[in-house]
């Protein structure tokens, strides 16, 4: 026991004492692949089609994501408390227990038959709502953190395609049956996730030159959470709308994009990766090299444009798109590349700069839970929608119609956003 301690031990002083390159290199990769294949636990159920499948006359497979995306809303709403007070010496421990109970979940959702076993997908979703959360607070109130960031934000982008590439091909190719599928991934990627939370354990906490630059991250109470909240009330109700609004059109496009693709006329299972690649390629150049800007200033102000900038190229792409300019092809590109710029750098930088422009006292994880339980409460709302008062809609149609909504709600709320927060500088 003691000689493993010595082990963890020279880990983490190599980190303490090396340079910013191997120390970044090392957390990124830790928190890159800790969160990837948190998805493979997540979302490759996703790739099923469930056919000719119905519960009390609601499509099987909405059904499953609202039931998973209502554990996980639900996750949301437990980790505004949970995740802003979390301890240090916990991180480790909850992330093994979270991903442990998710996989039983998926265990569960083959073994039961159908439609009973739609239940799980709620246990399935409960935990893994919080692993972001936990994941981050590795990462934030550093002075490489957007770097850092970028690591953990190109699993969310490349993992969801690349994890449905996988569940289809298991299916196709090793004939695994749909409801088994899901506990299949999660088995398959386990010995990685183990490995991914050791690494996690390792990462030394901010140094002083991070507190100075960032200011200080530590747990917070009620009182602390209020404080926050009313310091800034009218812009953060604001961001968090359009925080809803993009988590709206990312679970519909992500949860859906095997129905859509199917309506574009494709179906082949590496189409989902191919899409997601590019955008995540650029995207995490632009937030990687965003930790080059020192004024937390310049750079909360430059995010509403990136915010901005993004929603235009959904708008323009879909636009473009339906006059036919365009093939299907590049319009999902487009609009995948429009999406995660606005979607990435609002969960990874926007609130990071907010806390050091504004001095707050608190964590990123507070701000992020509060957004992505509105917005996760949407998702759940909008499928809900279009089960039953669309249903006669396709999911083609229904999307290129959200695609408009999201775009313009999305200019709108980050330009109202914009005037507010330069109107409180000023007073400031």
């Amino acid at each position: 026991m003691s000689k493993n301690s010595d082990k963890k031990s020279r880990v983490t002083s190599w980190l303490e004492k090396t340079n910013s390159f191997w120390f970044s290199t090392f957390v990124i990769i830790a928190a890159f692949s800790t969160y990837f294949c948190m998805y493979a636990f997540r979302k490759p159920f996703n790739a099923g089609v469930y056919e000719n499948l119905f519960l009390w006359g609601i499509d099987f497979k909405i059904l499953l994501i609202i039931t998973q995306v209502a554990g996980y809303t639900c996750s949301k709403f437990i980790g505004i408390k949970v995740i802003s007070e979390m301890p240090v010496h916990k991180r480790i421990i909850t992330l093994l227990a979270f991903i442990g109970i998710a996989e039983f979940a998926l265990f569960l959702f083959g073994l039961v038959s159908y439609p009973y076993n739609f239940v799980f997908l709620f246990l399935n979703g409960l935990p893994l709502g919080m692993i972001w959360g936990l994941v981050y607070s590795f990462v934030e109130g550093r002075r490489l953190t957007e770097a850092l960031a970028a690591g953990l934000s190109a699993s969310v982008i490349i993992s969801s395609g690349f994890l449905k590439t996988i569940g289809t091909y298991i299916m196709q190719n090793w004939g695994v049956p749909e409801f088994w599928m899901p506990f299949t991934v999660g088995l398959l990627f386990a010995p990685l996730m183990l490995i991914s939370i050791w690494m996690l354990s390792k990462i030394p906490p901010p140094t002083k030159e991070d507190v100075e630059m960032r200011i200080k991250r530590v747990p917070m109470d009620g009182k602390t959470r209020k404080a926050m909240f009313l310091q800034c009330a009218p812009g953060l109700i604001m961001l968090i709308l359009v925080y809803v609004f993009l988590t709206i059109f990312r679970d519909f496009r992500d949860n859906f994009a095997v129905d859509i693709w199917h309506s574009l006329g494709y179906d082949e299972h590496a189409i989902y990766t191919k899409t997601e690649l590019p955008p995540a390629a650029l995207v995490l150049i632009l937030l990687g090299a965003t930790f080059m800007i020192k004024n937390h200033r310049k750079a909360f102000w430059i995010v509403h444009l990136s915010i901005f900038i993004g929603a235009g190229i959904i708008l323009l792409s879909t636009f473009i798109f339906s006059l036919k300019l365009i093939s299907p092809f590049i319009w999902m590109l487009l609009g995948g590349l429009g999406l995660f710029t606005a979607f990435v750098t609002l969960y990874c930088i926007l609130y990071e700069r907010f806390i050091a422009v504004f001095k707050c006292t608190g964590n990123v994880g507070y701000l992020i839970y509060l957004s992505d339980s509105s917005g996760y409460t949407g998702s759940v709302g909008v499928l809900l929608y279009k089960n039953f008062w669309k249903a006669d809609l396709s999911w083609l149609d229904f999307f290129i119609s959200a695609s408009y909504v999201v775009s313009l709600g999305v200019m709108v709320l980050i330009i109202l956003s914009f005037i507010y927060f330069w109107w409180k500088l000023r007073q400031n």
